[in-house]
C-alpha cells in the first residue's frame, strides 16, 4: 500500500503538545483559565486527529485495498514476505533524514496495531485535562508536563525507527515523575516517584542496549549482504523496516554468539528487550512500582498511567521483541506465559485484599495486563488480535475507573472502601459508569472486555498443542490449556472484588452528615464518562469496527513467526 499522506497527520498529533506546553510555560501562571482553554484545545485537536487516523486506516481495512494488498503477499514468493507485509501495511506514513551519519530518521506511521493506540491516547488526554480542571495549584506547570508526557506516549506508538521510538520513550519518563512527585497524594508521592522513575528506566536501559547490540549485529549482516537492503537504500539505519530484513533472512539466528555453540543472537537478547519494555506493562515479578505508582498520581495522570502508558510497555515488548527477534520470542515466550500468568491471577487475588478504593484498580491493571502479554505468547492470530483488543479495552476500561475514584475522592477526600456507601443517590452517572467498567473488566458479553478475553484464551488454547517448553532433558506439553484453565480463576475473583466494590461504594446508606461535600458531577465529568465508557459498548457490540484492523496489524508478526498470516 502506498501509505504517503501530503497532510503530516502523525507529525501534528506529536508536536501539538509540545506546542501547546510551550506556549502555557510562556503564559502568566495566574491565567489559569486561559491555560486550561489552551490544554483543552490541544486535547481537542489531538483527539480530532486521532479519530481521523484510526477512521481513515479502518477505512482501508473495510473497504479493501489494504486487506487485498496483504492477502497477494500471502501467496507470493518474495524473499521478504513478512517485512514486505509490515512495510505494505503502513499509512500516514512520514519519513525525513534526521541524522543520515548515524542511520537515524524521523519516521513515522500507523498500521492495524498502532492505529487504536492513536486513538485511545486522544480519548485519554481529553479525559485527563477535563478532570484536572479544578487543579489550582501550579495549574500552568501541571498541564504543561502532562502535554509532554502526552507528547512523548504518542511519539512511541507511531514511531518506526527504533532511535525515534526510545527519544520518545524517555521523553515520557521525565515528566511523569514530576507529575506524581509534585502534585501527587502526599504521603507516598516522592517514594511512588522515584519508585516508578527507576524501574521504567532500568528496564529501558537495558532494552536499548539489546537495540543497539542488534543495530550492529544487522548491520554487519548488511554489509556482507547489500542486495537485501530496501529498493535504492545504500545504507543500513534505525528504521523497524531494516531491522525486519535482517531478522527474516536469519541475521539473528546464527548459532555460535557469545562463543556459545548453540545460542543466537535473538536467544540470547530476546528476555532482555521484551522484559525491559514490559516492565511498563506491570509484568511479574517487576509489576510493584505500578499500584504504588497509580496511587500516587493525580487522577488525571492515573488515567494516562494506566490506560495508555502500559499499553506504550507492551506495544514496546511486541515491536523491539516479538516482530523483530521471533527466534528468541519462540524460545522464550513459553516460559514467559508462566510470568503473565501470575499477572492474572495473583493481581486479581491482591486486589480482591485492597481497603483503598485506588489501590483496588491498580492491582486490577497488573492482573489484566497479564492478559495482553498472554496474548502474544499464544503466538497466533486469535490470541494475538485479542491482546490488541485487549489493550484498548483495558485503556479506556482503567481510565474510566480511575476518573470514577477521583470523582468519589474530589468530594470524599477519602478512598477508604468500607468508610464509604450510598453514593450511587448522590453521583447516580458516576454509579453507572462504574458498573459499566465492572462488568468490562469481569467480561460480560456485549462489552470490550468479553470481546478482548475470549479470543485471547481461545488462542491459548488452540496453541497449546503446538507449543512445547524443554527444561533440561524434561519437555513440557500441552500446558498453555492448563494455563487458560487457571487463568480463568481470575474471572471468578474479578466478578468478586467488583461486586464487593461497587455494593460497598455506591449501594447501601449514605451518610450526608459524614459528606455534606458529596453531590452530583459537572458537565466535564460526565463528558469524561460519556468518551471512556461508550467505547466499552461499542467494541463489545460491534468488533468489527477494531478486530479486522489489528489483524493486520498482527499478520506481518505472525508472517515472521513462522505462523503464516
Amino acid at each position: 500500500m502506498d501509505g504517503t499522506f501530503q497532510f503530516p497527520i502523525l507529525s501534528v498529533i506529536v508536536f501539538t503538545p509540545i506546542v501547546a506546553a510551550v506556549i502555557m510555560l510562556l503564559m502568566d501562571g495566574k491565567q489559569r483559565d486561559l491555560i486550561r482553554g489552551v490544554a483543552i484545545t490541544a486535547a481537542g485537536i489531538m483527539l480530532v486527529l486521532s479519530a481521523v487516523v484510526f477512521f481513515g486506516y479502518n477505512d482501508q481495512v473495510a473497504n479493501g485495498p489494504l486487506k487485498a494488498d496483504l492477502d497477494a503477499l500471502e501467496t507470493s514468493d518474495g524473499q521478504f514476505k513478512a517485512t514486505e507485509m509490515f512495510e505494505r501495511g503502513l499509512a500516514f506514513e512520514e519519513k525525513v533524514t534526521w541524522v543520515s551519519s548515524l542511520g537515524i530518521n524521523y519516521h513515522l506511521a500507523v498500521d492495524g496495531l498502532n492505529a487504536p493506540m492513536v486513538l485511545l491516547t486522544g480519548m485519554v488526554t481529553v479525559a485527563g485535562v477535563l478532570i484536572s480542571w479544578r487543579i489550582d495549584d501550579r495549574t500552568r506547570e501541571f498541564m504543561a508536563f502532562f502535554m509532554l508526557l502526552v507528547a512523548g506516549v504518542y511519539g512511541v506508538f507511531v514511531a518506526i525507527d527504533m532511535f525515534v521510538l526510545f527519544f520518545f520513550y524517555e521523553l515520557a519518563i521525565f515528566p511523569m515523575y514530576l507529575l506524581i512527585a509534585t502534585w501527587g497524594w502526599v504521603k507516598l508521592r516522592e517514594y511512588a516517584a522515584m519508585k516508578l522513575t527507576l524501574y521504567i528506566l532500568i528496564g529501558s536501559v537495558i532494552a536499548l542496549v539489546g537495540v543497539i547490540a542488534m543495530y550492529f549485529v544487522a548491520g554487519n549482516y548488511f554489509t556482507e549482504n547489500p542486495q537485501f537492503l530496501p529498493t535504492g537504500e545504500q545504507a543500513y539505519n534505525f528504521s523497524m523496516i531494516h531491522f525486519m530484513r535482517a531478522a527474516e533472512a536469519g541475521a539473528f539466528n546464527v548459532a555460535g554468539y557469545a562463543g556459545i555453540e548453540t545460542l543466537t543472537f535473538a536467544k540470547l537478547w530476546f528476555p532482555f528487550i521484551f522484559i525491559g519494555f514490559a516492565i511498563l506493562a506491570g509484568v511479574f515479578p517487576f509489576h510493584n512500582w505500578s499500584p504504588d505508582g497509580h496511587v500516587a498520581a493525580p487522577t488525571a495522570v492515573s488515567m494516562i498511567h494506566a490506560g495508555v502508558l502500559m499499553k506504550l510497555g507492551a506495544y514496546a515488548a511486541l515491536r523491539a521483541g516479538v516482530q523483530l527477534l521471533p527466534e528468541g520470542a519462540q524460545v522464550h515466550l513459553p516460559w514467559i506465559v508462566f510470568l503473565t500468568l501470575v499477572n492474572v491471577v495473583y493481581g486479581a487475588f491482591i486486589a480482591f485484599r485492597q481497603r483503598d478504593f485506588k489501590y483496588v484498580i491498580g492491582f486490577s491493571s497488573v492482573s489484566h495486563m497479564g492478559l495482553v502479554s498472554m496474548g502474544f505468547a499464544s503466538m497466533n492470530l486469535i490470541g494475538m488480535t485479542g491482546a490488541g483488543l485487549q489493550m484498548f479495552s483495558h485503556g479506556a476500561m482503567t481510565a474510566l475507573f480511575f476518573g470514577c475514584v477521583g470523582m468519589v475522592y474530589d468530594r470524599a477526600h477519602t478512598r477508604d472502601i468500607p468508610s464509604l456507601g450510598g453514593f450511587a443517590k448522590k453521583m447516580p452517572w458516576v454509579a453507572v459508569a462504574f458498573v459499566v467498567g465492572g462488568l468490562t473488566s469481569m467480561g460480560m458479553p456485549g462489552l470490550s472486555g468479553f470481546i478482548a478475553e475470549f479470543p485471547i484464551f481461545t488462542g491459548m488454547w488452540n496453541a497449546s498443542e503446538n507449543i512445547s517448553l524443554q527444561i533440561g532433558s524434561f519437555t513440557l506439553t500441552n500446558y498453555y490449556s492448563i494455563i487458560v484453565i487457571l487463568s480463568a480463576l481470575a474471572i471468578v475473583i474479578t466478578a468478586a472484588y467488583v461486586l464487593r466494590v461497587t455494593g460497598q461504594v455506591f449501594f447501601g446508606e449514605f451518610d450526608a452528615e459524614k459528606y455534606p461535600e458529596v453531590g452530583d458531577i459537572a458537565i466535564t465529568d460526565r463528558i469524561i464518562l460519556f468518551l471512556l465508557g461508550t467505547p466499552l459498548l461499542i467494541l463489545g457490540l460491534y468488533p468489527a469496527i477494531m478486530a479486522p484492523m489489528i489483524e493486520m496489524g498482527v499478520r506481518p508478526v505472525l508472517a515472521i513467526l513462522g505462523g503464516g498470516a
